[in-house]
């Protein structure tokens, strides 16, 4: 089994229950395939840096995914069929980080500063 960190890029027409819900979705099938999936965090609707496929914004989720490269390779097709998925993009790492991420560190660092 192998690591890796999974960015998914939603469109960004759809609701955030509806991006959460395509999340589960994918995790049930890595886990059906004998994966696991560990943290999941949904970073929001964010701007995007370019045009991808005529959208300027998209949902972005991150999954942290110990499965076989089968899997994701079924995994990566599925986000391929799928008219809600923009992008994707897999990176096999070492290890997991156990911090939370830098996106959601930043939004927390923002809303202390608001609170101030």
């Amino acid at each position: 089994m192998s690591l890796y960190e999974h960015v998914i890029l939603s469109r960004p027409d759809i609701s955030q229950e509806q991006c959460e819900e395509n999340i589960g979705n994918f995790a049930r099938k890595i886990e059906n395939m004998g994966g696991s999936v560990g943290r999941v965090e949904y970073w929001g609707l964010r701007n995007l840096a370019y045009q991808v496929k005529k959208n300027r914004k998209a949902h972005y989720s991150m999954m942290q995914i110990n499965a076989a490269p089968q899997a994701l390779h079924e995994l990566e097709r599925q986000h391929r069929i799928n008219d809600d998925v923009i992008r994707y993009m897999s990176i096999r790492v070492d290890n997991f980080n156990e911090d939370i991420s830098p996106v959601l560190a930043r939004r927390e660092e923002r809303k202390k500063k608001d609170v101030r």
